[in-house]
């Protein structure tokens, strides 16, 4: 097939490879590109080196040189940007400040900007490892680069109606599952061994486990015999104690076999504006691998999980208690849901499904 060569610059927080919203939002797409005869430029404005301490506490000289280093990047960056189609910005071009790259793109160099994210991002949510960045972080900026925007690219619908306020170009690009060449495993719920609930996040989202923990506590206390596996990249300090709880420290080549070692997945989340504004990631990374998630109604879980068809939804402790039960004590249940949440993934949020999507941003 041929195609106008397209050269798209992306303009993105993290080094590649190494973010979850990069990777299931654009990375996954970039050999796609290629074959349809486009060409792309990633441009971090992290560097690996001040990656690796980030989100760890101290070190504040580092992090304040590695941030500068940054805005250096993006400065020797602006010459080569008329020669690019599109800029593809990914929740930001700069982490601190006012948007002054996205601005000069957009409005003094004229250049098509797609504006992309995924999280309720207008909204202050600062881990307090960097408590200071958070007075520099111009969380209302968000409208500003909606407004400048070519096209804006929501990871979900509630994302997509706040940016539509600013600029009726939005679309609706939802994070994806490779079930190709990444999530292409399923499950086998009647092996034997112990039965094992998982739940997988960042330390950010740790804090939402919190109104699970006493469901847990309720069914160990029943003698159900199973483990509570935590995947994530810090130990969970947990307000009730649990027995079944196994800490597995997350990594990025065995991700998919650590998650294979789950008989189902929790999503619990609080009902607050920034919850509202993820995209069931976690839920479908279960799902695809052909397990039942288990989510609070919140936000876009609702659209991905059907009660009782491929997981479940639960509001109230009674009902994370049944659901929990249920699918410990079952497993014909677990392989019929399971079989029905991975059919959901490839017909609606795979790679696969999404790709004119997302090639249409460009366009």
């Amino acid at each position: 097939m041929h195609h106008d060569t397209v050269r798209i610059l992306f303009l993105v927080p993290y080094p590649p490879g190494q973010a979850p919203s990069q990777r299931f939002r654009f990375e996954q797409y970039l050999d796609i590109l290629t074959a349809y005869g486009h060409e792309y430029h990633l441009a971090p404005f992290i560097s690996p080196e001040t990656w690796s301490i980030l989100y760890k506490p101290g070190r504040a000289l580092q992090k304040a040189l590695g941030i500068a280093a940054g805005f250096g990047r993006r400065l020797l960056l602006l010459p080569s940007v008329p020669g690019y189609d599109y800029i593809f910005v990914h929740r930001e071009a700069a982490p601190l400040g006012p948007p002054v790259f996205e601005w000069l793109i957009s409005k003094v160099l004229g250049k098509k900007l797609i504006y992309d994210f995924d999280d309720a991002i207008w909204i202050p949510n600062t881990s307090a490892a960097n408590s200071i960045a958070a007075g520099l972080k111009f969380h209302h900026k968000v409208d500003s680069i909606c407004r400048w925007a070519y096209r804006n690219s929501c990871g979900n619908g509630y994302l997509a109606a706040y940016a539509r306020q600013f600029n009726p170009s939005t679309v609706v690009n939802p994070t994806t599952i490779d079930t190709v060449h990444l999530h292409n495993q399923v499950r086998d719920q009647t092996a034997p061994g112990r039965l094992v609930i998982g739940w997988t996040g960042t330390h950010s989202t740790l804090k939402y486990l919190e109104p699970v923990l006493p469901v847990l506590a309720r069914l160990e206390a029943e003698g159900l015999d199973f483990e509570f596996r935590v995947i994530s990249n810090q130990p969970p300090v947990l307000s009730v104690p649990l027995r079944s709880l196994k800490f597995q420290p997350w990594r990025k080549d065995t991700e998919i076999a650590d998650l294979l070692g789950f008989h189902f997945g929790l999503m619990p989340l609080e009902d607050d504006p920034w919850a509202k504004g993820k995209c069931a990631f976690k839920a479908l990374q279960y799902m695809a691998l052909g397990m039942p998630a288990v989510v609070s109604p919140v936000g876009m879980n609702t659209e991905v999980v059907q009660n009782g068809e491929n997981g479940y939804v639960c509001t109230t402790p009674d009902e994370w208690y049944i659901a929990l039960k249920q699918l410990l004590i079952d497993a014909p249940l677990r392989t019929r849901l399971g079989q029905a949440a991975r059919r959901t993934v490839e017909q609606r949020y795979s790679v696969v499904a999404n790709t004119p999507n997302f090639l249409g941003l460009f366009s």
